[in-house]
């Protein structure tokens, strides 16, 4: 014989218990959003964490970073150029540079 599963024709109690399911879904979405900003912050702190701030002086010998070979570097090409020597210091950082060799 067949068996044939029973409909649950209660509308109002199926309604009710599909809106809780969707409230219980928004809670955990709530919380996950939640917990992923907290990972952020954390993440953020450790990262900043081991950044050291460099300060610049005039005569300081720096290598310039050329940041154009980072798609095709070739195998054995060095993405670092000079020694400069450090002629002008901008209050925000930046450095004027004087090639050391010339």
């Amino acid at each position: 014989m067949w068996a044939l599963k029973k409909l649950n024709l209660e509308w109002d109690v199926t309604a009710n218990l599909r809106v809780a399911y969707l409230n219980e879904l928004d809670e955990f979405r709530y919380h996950a959003c939640t917990s992923l900003s907290l990972y952020k912050e954390k993440m953020k702190y450790l990262h900043d964490k081991y950044i050291w701030n460099k300060e610049f002086k005039e005569g300081d010998l720096v290598l310039l970073f050329n940041s154009r070979l980072w798609m095709f570097p070739g195998k054995l090409k060095s993405k670092w150029s000079g020694p400069f020597e450090g002629v002008g210091v901008t209050p925000f950082g930046a450095l004027d540079l004087k090639n050391k060799n010339d």
